[in-house]
């Protein structure tokens, strides 16, 4: 392409050079399952930065899904896409309408579902994530809805120091799953 047309393409001001078409992915909330799932759950998760860094740590964390609230931003939107460097293309994912009767069907799945959460009364290092597990992520500025908060089984939390109230959606996401990861390749 000429670089006048190339230009009106691309959403970026600085393209790389390369642009391609792929179809887009299609997953259903049973396809998140694997012999051991680790699975991510967002709720309501609005920045496209957070949503791609949280995917590509999740391929790197070992995570077997990721599971969507449908207030969630479009994984789609070019700047979780450019943020993911590749993972949207290898990690599973879905949108549910309905995250309180999608978390239930993963507990009666043996799914164990562990709420990040500033109210938790369980460190996160102290909780075993060996088995079938998942983490629930809240909203930036909200968190945990109540509502999916009181479907956790356990609610952990991230101690902190200094005057620092919580961390970053896609930092605390990152914690959790690498504690997983450790857990999971020491028990192995």
């Amino acid at each position: 392409l000429s670089d006048r047309v190339f230009s009106s393409v691309s959403d970026t001001k600085t393209p790389q050079g390369i642009l391609c078409l792929i179809r887009q992915f299609s997953y259903t909330l049973p396809q998140l399952l694997s012999e051991n799932p680790l699975i991510l759950i967002l709720e309501n998760l609005q920045d496209p930065g957070n949503l791609g860094t949280i995917l590509r740590t999740g391929e790197g964390a070992g995570v077997t899904g990721i599971l969507l609230s449908e207030g969630c931003v479009d994984i789609y939107n070019p700047k979780v896409i450019r943020s993911t460097m590749g993972s949207i293309y290898r990690m599973p994912f879905c949108y549910t309408e309905n995250l309180p009767d999608s978390l239930d069907w993963l507990k009666k799945q043996g799914v164990t579902l562990c709420a990040a959460h500033l109210g938790g009364d369980r460190a996160y290092d102290l909780q075993d994530y060996t088995g079938s597990c998942a983490f629930l992520i809240g909203n930036e500025s909200k968190g945990l809805s109540d509502r999916t908060a009181a479907l956790a089984d356990v609610l952990v939390n991230i101690p902190m120091y200094g005057q620092v109230e919580s961390l970053n959606a896609s930092v605390a996401a990152a914690v959790l799953m690498y504690e997983a990861s450790r857990q999971r390749r020491r028990k192995a």
